[in-house]
Order: C-alpha cells, then structure tokens, then sequence
C-alpha cells in the first residue's frame, strides 16, 4: 500500500500543474482589469504604472510559472520558518520588533525574517495563504460539523432502509432524502431563517440567530449556548444536503450487496442476521460509499460559499466571493486551486481505504 500511495502521489503532481495551467489560464484570460475598481481621476499613466508593479505587463508564461514558484515553493517554505522560527535562504533578513516589557518602556528583540516573493492579494495587498488561514477555522467549524452529522444521519438511515425496503421508514426516509437532495441550500437556509429568526420571538429557547457572530469566543456556558445555536442552522442547512446524497449511495449499495449469493450462503450457514448484515454485507457496501463521502469533503467546501453568504459567515467562502467581486485573480486563483489539491487528495484516501474494507484490493 505504501508503494501504491507513492506511486499515486508521483502521478498526482502532472495532474495537479496541469489543473493549475488550466485555473490559471481561465481567470488570466477573463475580462477582469485589477485597476477598474481605481478612481476615474488616476490617469492612464499611472494606470499602467499599477500593472507593471502588479507584474501584468510580463508574458503570461513568466507570470504562470512565478505563480507556480510562489505556491509550490515559496508558500511551503514559508510554513516551514514560522512553524520552526527559521528563516532559509539569501531572503533572510534581519528585523527589530519592539516588544512591551513594562508598563512605561519596551524592549527590542532582533529576529531573522524572510522577504520572499509570495502570493499577495491585489486588493488588500496581504498574503493570500494569510488570509486563507485566518478565515478557514470559521469555515472548518461548520463544514466539519455538518459532515460529520450528516455522515452520522445518513448511514444508518441508509442501512435501515435497505433492510426494511419498501417500509414506512423507507418511504419516510427516502421522501426526506428527495427533499434534501433536490431543494438548494439557500432556500432551505432562507426558510430556516424565516422560522427560527423570523416567526419565533428572540425570547424563545427555539429562537436562532440569523447572522454568524464570527467575533464570538466560548468562554463560559452561556457562550458555548451561543455558540451552539448560531451554528444549529448553516449546519443543518450542510448536514441535511449532504446526508441526502449519501443515504441514498447507502441504500443502494446495501440494496445490491444483500442480493448476491455470499449473503444467501451466510444465512444458509447459520449466521445470524445481525452477524451477516454488520461484518459481511456493510463492509463491502461501504466500498463505493467511501468515494461519495471522500469526494464530498472539498465539494461540500466548495458548496458552502452560498451558505456562508445567508448566515454572513466570515469564512473561506466569503473571501471568494469578495474577490470575485474585486477582480483579485491571485487570491481566486489560489483558492480555487487550494480545492483542486483537497479533491486529489481525498481521491487518495478513498483509494487507500478500499484496501482496508476489501481486503482483495491489491495494490501491488
């Protein structure tokens, strides 16, 4: 396995330069001038001055391969001197930063810092993986608790249903399940809101916040109250898509595993149910499930920008869609991309996992 998982890491880095040529080229050939947003009293001049200091008027082969060095390179490497506090290279400098060591005077500590190139966002000037950071705990907090409820819903929801088909709990569960799958996210978020925020007196213990406080911190119990009921209803929005889509991978699969003949030998053999359904036919139903789940880790990152912008969500999402909307090409590019490497990797940990359900799969 180990040797599959290096072979699959080698064959990722084409498909990841290939897929960043095509980011790249996209939004470098889009209609989006980063100086369009500039007052109209700044003349042409000055106009083209911006441009070449944001390195616009260099060929695009030069620009892409810079942006190539800045994330592959530049980027890691800079990870790596702030996790170690190190500083790597002929970039390194040194910096004097005063630090308060009294009420009425501060000291000064010298520290070697870096002045390699990076990805800087053209509207706020910043770095991009900077700004990534800073917003992604906002995100993860709701992305990663809504999948992992709606894995909780929808697999036993799935298996329930293929065991009693055609029941009432199946009728019940795939009537939910159609519901959740095919409204979007914004309607069911719009009519969460109008329930719980809108209808429901701010009083009430029902009453939810309809805007994310992304300022808030958990200090007592009050607050993690807080806490808990400003995110009850993005994560139920997440939780409810995603638990749809896999339930109904778990359905299917359990569905086409309890009719195939290992499963009649079983039973035939004496096995209890139970045995049979949890150690035989769960573990091999769970194979192509692995895939939906693992694949809708960055779909569901993705997806979340438009459940972000109904609960103002201060995350990843709304750092895209604002520069979407400022014409920033490099902090689009980078996000963009950011999700392209998370769908290769999770494809990965799918294929790993196949080993461990089915121990047939051989990857030698």
């Amino acid at each position: 396995m180990l040797r599959y998982a290096i072979r699959r890491l080698l064959i990722a880095i084409p498909t990841l330069i290939v897929i960043s040529f095509v980011i790249f080229a996209v939004l470098d050939l889009a209609p989006n001038d980063p100086t369009g947003n500039l007052p109209l009293t700044i003349d042409a001049e000055t106009r083209a001055k911006i441009r070449e200091a944001m390195g616009l008027d260099e060929p695009f082969h030069i620009r892409y391969a810079a942006w190539l060095n800045q994330f592959f390179i530049n980027e890691p490497l800079n990870i790596i001197e702030k996790s170690f506090d190190t500083c790597f290279g002929s970039t390194c400098q040194w910096e004097a930063v005063r630090v308060p060591r009294a009420e009425h005077w501060a000291g000064v500590e010298v520290h070697e810092v870096s002045d390699r190139l990076r990805i800087r966002s053209w509207g706020t000037r910043s770095e991009v993986v900077d700004l990534i950071v800073e917003r992604a705990p906002q995100t993860l907090k709701v992305v990663g608790l809504a999948y992992v409820v709606a894995i909780m819903i929808a697999l036993p929801i799935g298996i329930l249903s293929a065991i009693y088909q055609y029941s009432w709990f199946d009728q019940i569960g795939t009537f939910v399940s159609m519901v959740g799958f095919s409204v979007p996210t914004f309607f069911t978020g719009l009519v969460l809101i109008v329930v719980f925020s809108t209808m429901i007196p701010e009083d009430s213990m029902f009453w939810l916040p309809s805007v994310y406080d992304t300022t808030h911190e958990v200090t007592d119990w009050d607050s993690f109250v807080y806490q808990v009921r400003q995110m009850a209803m993005p994560v139920a929005v997440l939780g409810l898509f995603n638990a749809a889509q896999i339930s109904r991978y778990m359905r299917a699969s359990m569905l086409e595993n309890l009719n195939l003949d290992y499963v009649r030998t079983a039973r035939a053999k004496g096995m209890k149910e139970r045995v049979v359904i949890l150690v035989h036919v769960l573990r091999n139903s769970l194979i192509p499930v692995v895939t939906v789940i693992a694949i809708g880790i960055p779909a569901t990152l993705a997806g979340a920008i438009i459940t972000e912008q109904i609960f103002r969500i201060n995350g990843i999402g709304a750092l895209l869609i604002t520069g979407i909307q400022g014409a920033d090409i490099p902090l689009v590019q980078t996000i963009t991309f950011i999700f392209a490497v998370l769908i290769v990797f999770f494809n990965l940990i799918a294929d790993l996992i196949y080993g461990i359900l089915d121990p047939r799969i051989r990857y030698d």
